[in-house]
C-alpha cells in the first residue's frame, strides 16, 4: 500500500497566524488540507485509528543527529522589537526553576506578540547549540500529543513504536524527563488547559525549559509551578522605533511624521495593529497623520483600516477576527451563550478601564437576559433543557461572564476592587462594536448609560477616584454612541457628568462641558426645549463655581423666567432656579435682592410641602447661610438650630445631612462669638464622624479641620497649630498633596504661623496654596483670589509691605470685575490695601483708596 501524497499544513499561532507554514514532510508525517493527520503505511503498510481521529505513522530512524529541530517557529516580524522589558521578566521566571522545568506561559490577548516572542528564544536556542528545539502548534491537545509522538520517533525515545501516540508521546515526555541533553520545547497558543494536564513536560531545569503561549488566564496556566508572565503592548518608544524602522525599510522614512505617536496611541500600542497600519501606508502612500484621521473616523471600519492585502507580515488572520478570535470559545463555555452580550457592552466602555459593579447593575442583568446568544444549552443542562436564551439569567452569571472574557483573554480583570479593574484595549472594543447587531445598538448604548448611572455615587469623592472613572466612561460612550443617548431623550448620564465636574471642583473643565450640551440640546431639540434650559442651567451654575457670576446670573435669569412662564411658579424647578439665583446674587455682592428670594423659596417649600420636607429643610439651611454670610447672626442661629434639630429627628444623629447641619452650626456659632459652643460641637463632629466614617474619610478629615479653626478662634493658637501640622501630614497622605482640601488645611496653617508671629513660615506655606490653586483652577477663580489676599496680608505683617501692595491691587481689580465695588469681600481688599500704602509711606494713595471705601 502506497503512501498518500504530502500536503503542506497550516502552522497557526495565537497571534493571528504568525506561526506561518509548518512542512509535515520534514516531520515524516503526512497532512491533509485542513490540518488533520490522516497517513498510513507503518512498517508493512497497516494503518493505526486511534482516538485523535487520525491515522498516526513514521519510520523509526537508524541514527539520531544533534542538534535537531522539530517543528517550524514563524519568521521575525518586520522592524522586530527586541521587549527587552518582558524578555527580563521572562528570564526572571525562568530562573526560579530548580528540579522541575519551569514552564512560563505568556498570557494576552490577540496581537501582542506572544508567539513573536516565543519564536525569538526559539531561534536563540537554535542558535547556540541546544540540543532539541520542539516548536508545538498546541491549541488542540490531540495536536501535542501528535506533536509528542514524531518527536519520541525522531530521538528514539524508548518504548516509541510508532503504533500509539498517546504511549508514543508518554515516552517523549520520559526521554525529556532524564536526558541529559539540552532542550526547549514551546508550547505555542495552549487552548486547552484542562486537556493539558498530564502533558506539561518536566526535568532537570538546568537542561531544558517549556516556554507555552495562551490567551487564556484560567487558574489551571499557573497550575504545576508554571509562572504567568503577562504579555501586554509595545510601549510608546518600542511602538515609535516600529514605526520609524518599519517605514524606513520600506524606503519611506517621510511617512513617519510628527504624528506617529499619536497613531501608535490611538492604536492602543498593538504590535498587530502597527504592523497592518505600517503596511498599509507602504502600500498607499499614506502618512502617519492621514491614517490617524481614518483611525479616529468613527465611519471607517477596521477591515478598511486593516485590509487583507495590508498583511505584510503574513498574520493570516484580519485583526477584528484576531482580536475576537476566542470569543466563540467563550460563548461555548458555562455560563453559555453570555460572553457575546458582554462584549457588546465592553465594546462601549474606556479601554482605560471601568468598575466591576458595573457588571452587577439591574440594567446589565436585564440586558444579558435578553441578548443570551441561542443555540446551546450550558454545560449542566439535561438533553431536554430548554433552549438559552429562554431562562432567567441572575447577576452571579454575569460576574461568571465577566470571569469567562478575562480568562479568554478578550478583556482584564483586576480583582482589586478598584475603580478601573476591568479593562478592554481599544481595538477589541472597536471590533465588538461593529460586531454588535445594529438592532442591539442603540439598546446596549443606553443599558450602558443605565448602568453608569447605577453605580454613579451620590457625592463624587475626587479622593477615591471613581468619580473620574466614570466620567471618562461617560465620555466614551458618547465618542461611540452617542447619537443613541438623545433618543428619545437626552440621557441622564449626559447632566450627571457635567455635574461630577463641577461636585470635584475642575470648574473649567465644567464649564466648556456645559456649554458643550447646551450647543448640543439647542441643535438636537431647540432653544426653548426643558432639557435645553436644564443644560443652560447646568452652565450657570459651573460659571458661579468658576467665579463669573457676571454670566451666570443672566443665564440664571433667563432660567427662572422660562421655568416660570412653562411651569408655573410653585412647581419644584422654579423654586430650584429661584434659589440658585439668590446664590449668585449673593455671590456678586447683591445680599439684599438674594436673601428676599430665599425666604420667599423658603415660605413656597413650606406652603407646598410642609415644614419637615426636606426640601423645605435644605431652603431654611440656605437662607441661614445666607443670613451668616451677611452678618445677621442672630437670625442664622436659631435657623440652623432648627435645621439640626429636624435633621437628627427625621434622619437620625449620624445621617451625613446631620454632620452637615452640625458643621453649619459651629461657622454660626464662631460669628457669634459663641467659642465654647463652637468647640464643643466641633468635638462631637469629630467623634461622630471617626465613629460612623473612619479616621481617614475626607468627611472626618474636614472636621478634624473645623476643630481646628475653632481652636484658633478661640485663640489656643498653640492647639491650632499642633493640630494644623498634624492634618496637613493626614490631608498629603490620605487625599494627596493636591487636593483642594489638602491646599485648604495649607492655607489654615498659615493663618496659625502667622498669629504666632512665624512670617516667614506663613509666607512660605501661603505662597504654596496660591501656586497650587493658579495651576489647577486658574488665575481668577475666588479660592486663587482667596490665597492670593492671604499671601500679601501675610507679606505686610512680614514686613513687606510693597510686596504686599503690588499682590493686593489685582486681588482689588479681580473683586471689582467679579463682585462689583460693593461687594464685602471687595471692601476689606480696599482696606488692606489702604494698610499696605500706608506702611510703605504711600500716603496719598492710602487716603484715595480710604476716600473710595468711606461709603461702604
Amino acid at each position: 500500500m502506497s503512501a498518500r501524497p504530502e500536503v503542506a499544513a497550516e502552522g497557526g499561532s495565537e497571534d493571528g497566524g504568525e506561526g506561518g507554514r509548518v512542512s509535515a514532510e520534514s516531520e515524516g508525517v503526512s497532512v491533509a488540507a485542513g490540518g488533520d493527520v490522516v497517513a498510513s503505511a507503518i512498517g508493512d503498510g497497516a494503518s493505526v485509528i486511534n482516538k485523535y481521529e487520525a491515522h498516526h505513522h513514521y519510520h523509526l530512524p537508524e541514527a539520531v543527529s544533534w542538534p535537531m529541530r522539530i517543528g517550524t517557529p514563524p519568521v521575525p516580524a518586520s522592524a522586530s522589537q527586541p521587549r527587552e522589558a518582558v524578555r527580563s521578566r521572562i528570564d526572571a521566571a525562568r530562573r526560579l526553576g530548580r528540579t522541575v522545568v519551569l514552564a512560563q506561559v505568556l498570557s494576552g490577548g490577540g496581537g501582542v506578540g506572544k508567539s513573536q516572542l516565543a519564536a525569538a528564544y526559539a531561534r536563540e536556542a537554535i542558535a547556540t547549540g541546544t540540543d532539541l528545539v520542539v516548536w508545538v502548534p498546541a491549541a488542540e491537545v490531540r495536536d501535542v500529543v501528535l506533536a509528542y509522538a514524531r518527536a519520541a520517533s525522531r530521538v528514539r525515545a524508548p518504548g516509541a513504536t510508532g503504533e500509539d501516540p498517546e504511549q508514543d508521546g508518554r515516552c517523549f515526555l520520559d526521554w525529556l524527563a532524564g536526558t541529559d541533553r539540552s532542550w526547549l520545547v514551546v508550547l505555542d497558543d495552549v487552548g486547552d488547559l484542562v486537556g493539558m494536564s498530564g502533558w506539561w513536560p518536566s526535568g532537570d531545569a538546568e537542561n531544558g525549559w517549556v516556554l507555552a503561549t495562551t490567551r487564556r488566564r484560567d487558574a489551571a496556566v499557573t497550575g504545576g509551578g508554571r509562572r504567568l508572565v503577562e504579555v501586554g503592548v509595545f510601549t510608546p518608544a518600542e511602538s515609535g522605533a516600529y514605526l520609524r524602522t518599519r517605514l524606513a525599510e520600506a524606503g519611506c522614512p517621510q511617512l513617519c511624521d510628527e504624528e506617529s505617536g499619536a497613531l501608535a496611541e490611538a492604536l492602543g500600542q498593538l504590535p498587530l495593529a502597527l504592523s497592518h497600519a505600517a503596511a498599509y501606508m507602504i502600500d498607499m502612500g499614506e502618512s502617519c497623520s492621514g491614517y490617524l484621521r481614518l483611525v479616529r473616523d468613527r465611519r471607517t471600519s477596521l477591515d478598511r483600516l486593516f485590509p487583507v492585502h495590508a498583511d505584510g507580515d503574513g498574520y493570516g488572520r484580519a485583526v477584528d477576527v484576531t482580536l475576537l478570535l476566542n470569543l466563540d470559545a467563550a460563548d461555548a463555555h458555562d455560563p453559555a451563550g453570555l460572553a457575546s452580550p458582554g462584549m457588546q457592552l465592553a465594546g462601549l466602555l474606556d479601554p482605560a478601564g471601568h468598575p466591576e459593579s458595573f457588571w452587577t447593575t439591574a440594567p446589565v442583568v436585564e440586558y444579558f437576559a435578553r441578548h443570551r446568544t441561542p443555540g446551546a444549552p450550558t454545560a449542566s443542562a439535561a438533553p431536554t433543557a430548554s433552549p438559552v436564551g429562554s431562562g432567567p439569567v441572575t447577576a452571579a452569571q454575569v460576574r461568571a461572564a465577566l470571569g469567562l472574557l478575562h480568562r479568554y483573554g478578550l478583556l482584564s480583570w483586576q480583582k482589586d476592587g478598584a475603580p478601573d479593574s476591568v479593562r478592554v484595549h481599544a481595538l477589541t472594543a472597536r471590533a465588538a462594536r461593529e460586531h454588535t447587531p445594529s438592532q442591539a445598538e442603540a439598546e446596549a448604548a443606553r443599558t450602558t448609560a443605565d448602568a453608569l448611572l447605577g453605580v454613579w455615587p451620590q457625592l463624587d469623592a475626587p479622593e477615591s477616584g471613581l468619580a473620574a472613572v466614570l466620567r471618562a466612561n461617560a465620555g466614551a460612550l458618547r465618542s461611540c454612541a452617542e447619537d443613541h443617548l438623545w433618543h428619545p431623550g437626552p440621557h441622564e448620564v449626559l447632566f450627571t457628568a457635567g455635574r461630577s465636574l463641577d461636585g470635584v471642583g475642575l470648574y473649567a473643565a465644567a464649564v466648556d462641558y456645559w456649554r458643550a450640551l447646551c450647543e448640543a440640546c439647542t441643535e438636537a431639540l431647540g432653544a426653548e426645549h426643558p432639557e435645553t434650559v436644564r443644560a443652560r442651567a447646568g452652565l450657570a451654575a459651573s460659571y458661579r463655581s468658576a467665579g463669573r457670576t457676571d454670566e451666570a446670573i443672566p443665564l440664571q435669569e433667563n432660567v427662572l423666567a422660562d421655568r416660570e412662564r412653562r411651569l408655573g411658579p410653585d412647581h419644584s424647578d422654579t423654586l430650584d432656579a429661584r434659589a440658585d439665583l439668590a446664590h449668585s446674587y449673593w455671590q456678586a455682592g447683591r445680599t439684599d435682592e438674594a436673601i428676599p428670594l430665599e425666604e420667599g423659596v423658603l415660605a413656597d417649600r413650606q406652603r407646598l410641602l410642609g415644614a419637615e420636607a426636606p426640601e423645605t429643610i435644605g431652603a431654611r439651611a440656605a437662607l441661614a447661610a445666607s443670613y451668616r454670610n451677611a452678618g445677621r447672626t442672630a437670625e442664622a442661629v436659631p435657623l440652623e438650630e432648627t435645621v439640626l434639630a429636624d435633621r437628627e429627628r427625621l434622619l437620625g444623629p449620624d445621617h451625613p445631612d446631620t454632620f452637615t447641619a452640625r458643621a453649619n452650626l459651629v461657622f454660626s456659632y464662631r460669628r457669634a462669638g459663641r467659642m465654647d459652643e463652637a468647640v464643643a460641637l466641633s468635638e462631637r463632629l469629630l467623634a461622630d464622624r471617626e465613629r460612623v466614617l473612619g479616621p481617614d474619610h475626607p468627611d472626618t478629615l474636614r472636621a478634624r479641620v473645623h476643630l481646628t479653626s475653632s481652636y484658633w478662634h478661640a485663640g489656643r493658637t498653640a492647639e491650632a497649630i499642633l493640630q494644623g501640622e498634624s492634618n496637613r501630614v493626614e490631608s498629603e497622605r490620605v487625599l494627596g498633596p493636591d487636593h483642594p482640601d489638602t491646599h485648604t488645611v495649607r492655607a489654615n496653617l498659615a493663618v496659625y504661623y502667622q498669629e504666632a508671629g512665624r512670617s516667614e513660615d506663613a509666607v512660605a506655606l501661603h505662597r504654596q496654596v496660591l501656586t497650587e490653586r493658579e495651576r489647577s483652577l486658574g488665575h481668577g477663580h475666588p479660592d486663587t483670589l482667596t490665597a492670593q489676599a492671604n499671601l500679601a496680608d501675610s507679606l505686610r505683617k512680614g514686613g513687606r509691605p510693597e510686596d504686599a501692595a503690588r499682590l493686593e491691587e489685582s486681588v482689588l481689580a479681580a473683586r471689582i470685575r467679579t463682585l462689583g465695588a460693593d461687594h464685602p469681600d471687595t471692601s476689606r481688599v480696599r482696606a488692606h490695601l489702604a494698610a499696605s500704602y500706608r506702611l510703605a509711606g504711600r500716603t496719598d494713595e492710602a487716603v484715595a483708596v480710604e476716600e473710595g471705601r468711606l461709603p461702604d
